[in-house]
């Protein structure tokens, strides 16, 4: 491994321990956010589970805005986070859901949902990690589940920041996610590269066979 791997590696395994630290700041600046700009993907997202579904929700962070909104568009939600800070918030506002503290690389649930959503977490994962979380996807999605996700609009590493923090992002090429969602038995209904109505998102929509 070279010298700039070495660092990124490092960059990488500090996510949890920031969103940790910052969980309040992260809230603050989610709260304050002057749009919902995942709302259309959300409703596109729901429209493919069924009425009343059981969502789990990967690195679901505070639980607003996305959390909030499943909830009252009348879904159950699970979540996981890695963050103690965020969980906590979690099952402050959502006491009739379910929320765990959890690395989602290790993610073994026992259970199967009508959807699942990695909106802004799979993308802080390294390429080999990303990868795995493949098979992870599909053993806890129920036959015709959704997926939905963020994700990089081209192969490699990016660096955000929350607020004075720098944040890894890392990211696969657009045929490898559509090798590794046939693979595990998805098919991809609708993927927008850098979505100029969602923040320059890149997001993508899948079904389970």
């Amino acid at each position: 491994m070279c010298i700039e791997d070495h660092a990124m590696t490092n960059l990488s395994e500090k996510i949890i321990d920031i969103y940790e630290r910052r969980a309040r700041d992260f809230d603050e600046d989610r709260a304050r956010s002057d749009r919902f700009m995942e709302k259309a993907w959300l409703d596109l997202f729901i429209d493919a589970l069924p009425k009343g579904g059981a969502v789990l929700d990967i690195g679901c962070g505070s639980g607003q805005p996305i959390a909030r909104y499943l909830v009252g568009q009348g879904l159950e939600i699970t979540g996981v986070d890695s963050s103690n800070a965020m969980i906590a918030m979690c099952r402050e506002r959502f006491p009739d859901h379910s929320f765990h503290m959890g690395d989602m690389r290790a993610l073994d649930l026992n259970a199967t949902f009508d959807g699942l959503i990695a909106w802004d977490s799979f993308f802080h994962l390294t390429r080999d990690h990303q990868r795995r979380m493949f098979p992870i996807f599909s053993k806890h999605a129920k036959p015709s589940a959704a997926l939905l996700f963020t994700s990089g609009h081209k192969e490699g590493v990016a660096i955000g920041a929350l607020r004075d923090e720098a944040l890894f992002h890392d990211s696969l090429s657009e045929s490898e996610y559509r090798a590794l969602l046939e693979e595990n038995g998805f098919e991809v209904l609708k993927y927008t590269a850098q979505d100029p109505d969602c923040g320059l998102h890149t997001v993508w929509l899948g079904k389970k066979s």
